[in-house]
């Protein structure tokens, strides 16, 4: 039996029909019409040309004939971009316009209009980003091609950083295995080996792999540009010495990350180094500078403070007049019914002017400077700080001492009387530097000095009845052991006290980022307020007389603050001390919650083992938020815990008092395999990847427009 020929298809055939004899036809399903698009699309048609003809039917009469007008059921939009042209005479209105002409009637109207929509495919964002990225190639700049597509430079340079993420991370977002949010996380590095080694660590687990901690991932071993360093550097030097900064195009990225940690440390030295010497050259003896220093690194260090500059004859003579002025009109103004503005701003600009007087700059003694020395450093807001004016102990000024004083022991220290230390008063017993008996020396003519002995027995008793007396004077003792504290604390050597009181107290300068707490920079400003008001060592006494009650006892009580230790050492068992310390803190009602400490991975998470930033959440959450983090790598499982933990007042057990229900011993509680912890990090659960909700989504017109252009 013979085959059947299968009909061929015959297409619609093309004519060039007179823009005048078409007309858009009510069938068209697309009824929203966007008249800011279809003003571009007319801009486009008229530097490119009409790229896709209008689909038409002819309009027939009552008799079924052919009137000559068209109608255009699909390309509606282009067809009124072309009558956008014609009133603009930029197109003739007879102008011929390529056209596919149906005359078939198998289908409707309505049905060619929705199948040239539906079935027409939107371009791929990751087409769009090539394409950009081939004009770009072509020589077109970032403001020509977003002229040319009607979006703004940024969207360009966006599609552009999009098209430079490593080909093949783009292989999976082309295969839908990455999404665009995850791909516009990426774009921040332009290391695509960096790049793929992320993915190659998160992609194992779908809850590792939002936008935000891949952010994170590649920007962890950068510096962020509102750090200290990278501000005090610029972002423009750091360039110029040929470091990269990272830059998120899709999010808010507060300048960046500089991506070269060791060339920015490289430059804030270089930098630093430069500074330093600028001020050495004011005068100063030495200058030490670094981007921090350790808490209490002035410790040992006498302070000298600049005083304001004399004002000159003329300036005295100046501040005397505006001074009478101001008095004169002050005391006018004030028996005045009704206000002045004339004179109350006259008040104002004599007022100001005072103010200027008392606002003079500050300078030091040149003798001072001489011997003293200053401490360069960054401050958070990454401009420089300069702590001036601190003395060495090794650059002291030594008192000339007579031979004469120093053989007759009217210059000696106390101490040397007693060869083997002891430095208390001896009242029973012998001084180890005299003899059983005195030997009896030929008397000379004149008065000879007292001999040592017997000043040292007469000044024994008077010392017992001194103390005597004090005791049954609580102020004026209050006032003496005050004296002895400031004396050691602020004059460091100073040795004008009678009170063999010792003081000692800990810098702990071996603990990272103590200085930056809130706490020790409270205590340093307390210190440098009392520190300024200190009058020559000579003068204290009558000094601390002087004082309130209310600031003797305040300046008390911090000399006493900086002598607590409540540090646990493993060489140094001091129970009782640790137990006192306890009891001191529970009678001022302290605790460090209250303090405002907070577990974070550099003071605590990071580290200690899993198992121990396991237990923690477990104490603070409870069982099921410890299970959410058991099984994580420990980096992520430190990060994850600190956020869990905030606000949950939880703390370690050095920092709970005793007595504390909280308290557990690690050693009882963890029981978990620490070796077993150690292997691939679980699934976490959606809920905890919720911080991935604060990265702002690609906003609507965003995603309009990585649609092509019509």
């Amino acid at each position: 039996m013979a085959k059947s020929a299968i009909q061929k298809i015959a297409m619609n055939p093309s004519e060039n029909i007179a823009y005048d004899k078409l007309v858009l036809s009510q069938q068209n399903v697309r009824r929203v019409k966007d008249g800011v698009t279809i003003e571009q699309l007319a801009e486009d048609i008229g530097r490119r040309k009409l790229l896709q003809s209008l689909n038409v039917r002819p309009v027939l009469a009552g008799d079924g004939e052919e009137t000559g007008t068209y109608e255009v059921p699909a390309g509606g939009r282009r067809y009124l971009a072309l009558g956008i042209l014609v009133k603009q005479k930029r197109l003739a209105k007879n102008e011929p316009i390529p056209c596919i002409v149906n005359r078939s009637g198998t289908t409707s109207a309505e049905e060619d209009s929705l199948a040239e929509n539906v079935h027409r495919e939107n371009l791929h964002p990751l087409d769009q980003f090539r394409a950009f990225k081939a004009l770009k190639e072509q020589s077109l700049d970032i403001q020509e091609i977003a002229a040319r597509f009607f979006v703004s430079a940024a969207t360009v340079k966006q599609r552009l950083r999009l098209a430079s993420v490593s080909p093949k991370l783009l292989e999976l977002y082309e295969k839908d295995e990455i999404r665009l949010d995850q791909i516009m996380a990426f774009s921040i590095s332009n290391d695509h080996a960096r790049q793929e080694q992320v993915w190659e660590r998160i992609s194992g687990n779908p809850h590792m792999q939002e936008p935000y901690y891949i952010r994170r991932l590649l920007t962890e071993t950068t510096v962020r540009a509102d750090d200290r360093r990278a501000v005090y550097v610029g972002a423009e030097a750091y360039e110029a010495a040929g470091g990269v900064i990272l830059r998120d195009l899709f999010e808010q990225d507060s300048g960046g990350w500089f991506q070269d940690a060791a060339l920015l440390e490289q430059l804030v030295f270089d930098r630093l180094k430069i500074d330093a010497e600028t001020i050495r050259a004011d005068g100063w003896k030495w200058v030490e500078a670094a981007i921090s220093f350790p808490y209490g690194h002035t410790s040992g260090m006498r302070r000298v403070y600049a005083e304001p500059a004399e004002m000159s004859a003329e300036e005295i003579a100046r501040h005397d007049a505006v001074k009478a002025e101001y008095d004169a009109l002050d005391a006018k103004y004030a028996e005045m019914e009704d206000a002045d503005q004339e004179i109350e701003d006259r008040l104002d600009q004599l007022g100001a002017e005072l103010d200027g007087f008392g606002d003079r700059p500050q300078v030091y003694d040149p003798a001072q400077k001489a011997i003293a020395g200053a401490f360069v450093t960054l401050g958070a807001n990454g401009q420089l700080q300069v702590e001036a004016g601190f003395v060495r102990p090794e650059d002291e000024p030594r008192v000339e001492v007579d031979d004469d004083e120093e053989a007759d022991g009217r210059a000696r220290d106390a101490s040397q009387f007693d060869e083997n230390g002891a430095n208390g008063v001896v009242v029973n017993g012998r001084s180890t530097n005299g003899g059983s008996e005195a030997t009896e020396e030929p008397e000379e003519e004149g008065i000879k000095p007292l001999p040592e002995r017997l000043v040292f027995d007469l000044t024994a008793q008077k010392t017992l009845a001194l103390r005597n007396a004090l005791a049954s004077d609580v102020d004026v003792a209050f006032v003496a052991v005050l004296h002895a504290l400031v004396l050691q604390v602020f004059y460091r050597f100073a040795k004008d006290s009678c009170l063999e009181v010792t003081f000692a107290s800990n810098s702990f300068g071996q603990v990272q980022g103590l200085a930056e707490t809130a706490w020790a920079k409270e205590i340093a400003e307390r210190h440098e307020a009392w520190d300024r008001d200190m009058p020559d060592s000579d003068k204290l006494w009558d000094f601390l007389l002087g004082l309130d009650e209310a600031s003797r006892k305040a300046l008390f009580a911090h000399c006493a603050s900086l002598s607590l230790n409540a540090v646990v050492e493993p060489w140094n068992k001091r129970p009782g001390a640790l137990a006192h310390a306890d009891a001191l803190a529970a009678t001022l009602g302290f605790d460090m919650v209250t303090a405002g400490w907070e577990p974070t991975v550099d003071n605590y998470l990071g580290r200690v083992t899993k198992a121990r930033i396991v237990q923690a959440v477990r104490e603070a959450r409870g069982e099921d938020s410890a299970q959410l983090i058991d099984h994580m790598k420990k980096d992520l499982m430190a990060r994850e815990a600190a956020r869990l933990l905030e606000g949950s007042n939880w703390l370690p057990e050095p920092l709970r008092l005793a007595g504390d229900d909280s308290s557990v011993d690690a050693g009882e509680t963890v029981t978990a395999d620490e070796t077993a912890l150690d292997g691939d990090a679980a699934e976490l659960p959606a809920f905890l990847a919720d911080a991935a909700s604060e990265e702002p989504t690609v906003a609507d017109e965003e995603t309009d427009q990585l649609e092509a252009a019509e």
